[in-house]
């Protein structure tokens, strides 16, 4: 079977994990990354000869609406596909069903999934996750599901969450990032802007109604001028790292 790995990964936290679940199933898997707001604009088609790992970060237990709205455009036939979703927080809430839900009406049978710790966007909060030991963790789960796959056991698993969904964050978060006088006009923030937010002519114009708060361009700003160094956003990462940090996570596995 031909594996594919098909992510929305702003920071690269979530690729990680899907891509080593994914290369563990097939050291030659594909990786299909869906994080630009025009990464995907038609119908891509897999049949079940072909193995799918997905991935999202989790957004206040819930996926994003970009996220969700690119997942439907991979169209399966009874494919078998793996689960995966990414979360800092204290818990995934109805992330893993709204994944399973959206790829399940699209043709996929999901036969396994992972619920993987990885560092959260704001604060200090599982710093340096996933590590070296999460990463084994995914690659035992990833062997375990393939030899799931070489016995044939294709039935779809149950994944825990609630329906109708939490609010959650499906829209991101409120933060928008800020431009210091260090801008030197590279242009790397609003290529590479997961939801087109950042203006491609003035750079240090954001809207913030298409702002996800990802903080992509934070993270890949080559001088350090995009920040979020305000009192709201500062308060607020001190008293939740405080309070996450206090929280034991480990990743999760299901189907195996």
């Amino acid at each position: 079977m031909d594996v594919t790995s098909v992510y929305f990964s702003a920071t690269g936290t979530t690729k990680k994990g899907v891509e080593a679940i994914g290369k563990a199933l097939d050291e030659n898997a594909k990786s299909f990354d869906i994080s630009m707001y025009n990464s995907v604009d038609k119908d891509v088609f897999l049949d079940n000869q072909d193995v799918v790992v997905f991935g999202v970060p989790v957004y206040g237990g819930r996926v994003l609406e970009s996220a969700i709205d690119r997942l439907k455009h991979f169209k399966g036939n009874n494919t078998p596909c793996v689960l995966s979703v990414t979360f800092g927080n204290r818990d995934f809430d109805d992330a893993l069903l709204e994944l399973s839900d959206t790829v399940k009406a699209n043709g996929f049978v999901p036969i396994a999934a992972a619920m993987l710790i990885g560092e959260h966007t704001y604060g200090k909060i599982q710093v340096g996750r996933p590590n070296k030991n999460d990463v084994e963790e995914d690659v035992l789960f990833a062997k375990k599901v393939a030899n799931k796959l070489k016995k044939g056991e294709l039935e779809a698993i149950s994944v825990p969450g609630n329906r109708p969904y939490r609010k959650g964050a499906t829209k991101g978060g409120h933060f928008t990032p800020l431009t210091s006088t260090k801008c030197v006009n590279c242009g790397q923030c609003a290529k590479l802007c997961p939801s087109g937010a950042i203006d491609k002519m003035d750079f240090s114009k954001i809207d913030s109604s298409k702002c996800i708060s990802c903080f992509r361009c934070i993270r890949i700003c080559p001088v350090g001028a995009k920040n979020a160094e305000y009192d709201e956003y500062i308060n607020f990462a001190k008293d939740f790292s405080e309070k996450i940090n206090k929280v034991t996570l480990e990743n999760k596995y299901l189907g195996v």
